[in-house]
């Protein structure tokens, strides 16, 4: 495995600069199950955002080592890493984002360990604020001499982060749009090179995203989170109601078609990048079966007007500005000037958190257009058995051609994929991970999470595993594994929102807040311990979910 040279700088977009991406396959023939260093830790947390559940050959080789040079460009723009560390490693082991059973993983050392080189910041606070809480055994290790190259680098990445983050995403949109007008016509030669310019835009569009998270909306969160420690009656307000979200865009759209004043086709030209398991590149998305898309119109159709998105966001910014206010009051004077600092760069900085999102998911979304026109050339060629098999290759076996018989190596690795399916891992774990055994839940009657947006619920409960696949009411307490923004559309039709997985910068925990629901994450076995019409009261505040009612039960006598 050839390493790549660093880059100097996180560069503009440049669709004239097409590298391909390296790629290590795994360990023996299963490709996706990684070794990993005996003490190092290890999370699901956060990437199955971005991953959801376990991908295919060619979804992991497109994702892996684009996240992988984005975090490490991303740090070294930010000079918290050091030249030689930006190279894609040519060991395993020293992979930032990695796979173990199937299951997409991030190294908690890493992420760790650049945030206790940076000033104002700490490994300790990335640890809380991305996985939720400190992995065990963790320690925060300052590391001070980085802190003037990082004094210098930082406030220059945050020099137009805004703009770059915008004009990044204006880019992506546009090429999305120009590639899914040329490829139905395609030969294999011009489906192959858009599948190229796919990977290498991808990577840069993940790499803006990640440097605008560290850059400006991390760094920001924490000295929000410090100024409001001691302003609990207004710390809710004061996380969300900041606007702009791309998610908030997409609700409002969807409202707006429900009521009419869209058509279909209006909103796929939009949104149609998005779909159940948009994060997977086999996945269909709503620009190729609006199906799921019309069912979720249905549910909103006959929705009340105070249920209008754009309403709830424009209380949720009063709220957040009355909060300041009144936050700026109860503060001694010598600490409003930097109160004040802080606020306006959270209005300005906290939108971005979605911004990323969309392009490397418009820019993934090409990529899955090209490999479905690619398939569909091989199957014409009888080289594969069916279209859909080319994303059990990896993308230098789908590029690399003849083929030869791939029949027996495709079905080897759909039997893998049902293997990973059926195993669990931790949150959180050192080494390679071993399955997690299931745990009993049969008789809980609460579980415990983290509160991430405040307030108390009760409601019976929707358990979904598939975004396109439910029935969701309004109304529903949700309950899922994690979310990604394909969930946005039913998330604003629940009351509260619950997850195994996520942190206070979560995607779950992010669009919670600006819907102004409560939120539990990182429960860890709230979809294997609840089931669908449970009655349950959920508390935002505290992080616990108890169990009042089992489904079909019936409900406990009046007490006189």
């Amino acid at each position: 495995m050839s390493s790549r040279e660093p880059a100097p700088r996180l560069a503009d977009w440049d669709s004239s600069d097409i590298v391909a991406t390296p790629w290590v396959p795994g360990r023996g023939d299963r490709l996706l199950d990684n070794r990993a260093r005996p003490a190092s830790m290890w999370t699901t947390t956060n990437i199955a955002e971005l991953m959801p559940g376990v991908p295919t050959p060619l979804g992991w080789s497109v994702f892996a080592p684009a996240a992988e040079l984005a975090m490490r460009r991303a740090f070294h723009a930010l000079g918290a890493l050091n030249s030689d560390e930006v190279s894609y490693p040519a060991d395993e082991e020293d992979l930032v984002i990695s796979i173990f059973h199937g299951h997409p993983s991030m190294s908690i050392d890493f992420l760790c360990e650049v945030g206790d080189r940076m000033p104002g910041g700490s490994g300790l606070a990335i640890a809380q604020q991305f996985f939720s809480s400190t992995p065990e055994g963790f320690e925060s290790k300052p590391t001070r001499r980085y802190y003037p190259r990082v004094a210098v680098r930082l406030p220059l990445a945050a020099i137009g982060g805004v703009t770059k983050a915008k004009t990044s995403r204006a880019s992506a949109e546009s090429w999305w749009r120009k590639q899914l007008v040329a490829l139905p016509q395609a030969d294999l030669p011009l489906a192959s090179q858009i599948f190229r310019e796919a990977c290498a835009h991808y990577e840069h569009v993940v790499s803006r995203h990640v440097l605008t998270l560290f850059a400006l909306v991390q760094p920001v969160y924490e000295q929000l989170s410090n100024l409001i420690v001691d302003a609990p009656h207004v710390s809710s307000a004061l996380q969300a109601g900041y606007g702009g979200h791309e998610e908030s865009a997409m609700l409002n759209d969807l409202w707006a078609c429900a009521k009419g004043r869209v058509t279909i086709n209006q909103l796929l030209e939009r949104h149609g990048y998005h779909g159940p398991r948009g994060g997977e590149l086999s996945a269909v998305v709503w620009r190729e079966d609006p199906a799921p898309l019309q069912a979720i119109l249905d549910h909103y159709r006959p929705l009340d007007d105070d249920k209008d998105p754009l309403r709830t966001e424009r209380t949720r910014v009063q709220d957040r500005q009355a909060a300041e206010i009144e936050l700026l009051q109860t503060l001694p004077f010598h600490k409003r000037a930097r109160a004040r600092v802080v606020l306006r760069l959270a209005g300005r900085y906290m939108p971005l958190r979605s911004i990323g999102k969309v392009a490397y998911l418009q820019c993934f979304d090409v990529a899955r257009a090209s490999a479905r026109r690619i398939g569909q050339h091989l199957q014409s060629a009888g080289l594969i058995g069916q279209a859909e098999d080319v994303f059990y290759l990896t993308a230098e076996e789908l590029l690399r051609r003849p083929l030869g018989d791939v029949g027996a190596l495709i079905d080897e690795r759909r039997k893998d994929e049902s293997d990973y399916r059926a195993i669990v891992l931790p949150t959180q774990w050192l080494g390679h991970p071993e399955a997690l055994r299931i745990q009993e839940t049969s008789g809980l009657t609460q579980i415990s999470g983290q509160g991430v947006s405040a307030g108390t619920v009760t409601g019976r409960v929707r358990v979904v595993t598939e975004p396109g696949e439910t029935e969701m009411e309004p109304g529903e307490i949700l309950v899922g594994h994690v979310t990604d923004p394909s969930w946005s559309s039913i998330m604003f039709l629940s009351s509260a929102l619950v997850a195994d997985i996520g942190g206070q910068l979560s995607h779950t925990a992010v669009v919670a807040r600006e819907l102004g629901i409560p939120c539990v994450v990182d429960t860890k076995i709230a979809t294997k311990a609840l089931n669908t019409g449970d009655l349950c009261r959920v508390d935002g505040s505290t992080g616990t979910i108890e169990i009042l009612e089992r489904a079909g039960e019936a409900p406990p006598a009046a007490t006189i």
